[in-house]
């Protein structure tokens, strides 16, 4: 089992802790993490985009001209997809991009994540996160006894204080244990955890 070290709000070591091998010291597998994303970023996309279609723009109730004797090639309406103003073939319309990938792929792909902050060093175990006023300057004193500059800091379950305090930083995401995931775990540099939270997390997920 990986060890590492508890710190209180100050930066001071005040305890050790020994973390889960399922889900701190597991094989990492950056193709199982690609594929997690990619979920994860298709499930932000709105999907709100719209074209007209040949039925749906306005104009073209008339035949242009009559069918045969003109020389010219026959027209049923201004508005098809070949005139300028026509309705567009094929166009965009609106549609969820949401899909799901398997619950054991998801999992092994969160234990990738979580394993690579353990093997790089990136993880910061506190016995406590307390602040003492609900402002920005302290969540920001804190990230600076720390050296950190994106960070990912997940509790056990989500405080107002925190919460609020951290909101106006750049690079900082506060979450609740039930909200880790793979995609914000990859995309800050630290991972900044409770105790509390670690064993939330083992309990939720191992």
């Amino acid at each position: 089992m990986p060890k590492v070290a508890v710190y209180n709000m100050s930066g001071q070591q005040v305890d050790e802790m020994e973390l889960n091998d399922q889900l701190f010291a597991a094989p990492v597998r950056p193709d199982l993490m690609h594929e997690v994303v990619l979920m994860y970023l298709a499930g932000m996309r709105r999907g709100t985009h719209k074209v007209k279609g040949r039925s749906e723009v306005r104009g073209g109730g008339r035949k242009p001209w009559r069918q045969k004797g003109t020389g010219r090639a026959r027209q049923g309406s201004i508005r098809a997809p070949q005139w300028k103003g026509g309705g567009v073939v094929f166009g965009p319309t609106p549609r969820s991009y949401k899909y799901r990938l398997p619950k054991k792929v998801r999992r092994q792909a969160l234990y990738s994540a979580l394993s690579a902050k353990v093997g790089d060093g990136k993880i910061i175990v506190l016995d406590r996160l307390e602040l003492p006023e609900m402002k920005t300057k302290h969540m920001a004193a804190f990230m600076k006894r720390f050296d950190l500059d994106k960070a990912l800091i997940v509790d056990a379950t989500k405080q107002t204080v925190p919460m609020l305090a951290s909101r106006n930083i750049p690079g900082l995401t506060y979450v609740d244990a039930n909200g880790i995931n793979v995609y914000d775990l990859l995309r800050h540099d630290h991972l900044v955890i409770t105790r509390d939270a670690v064993a939330k997390v083992e309990e939720v997920f191992a």
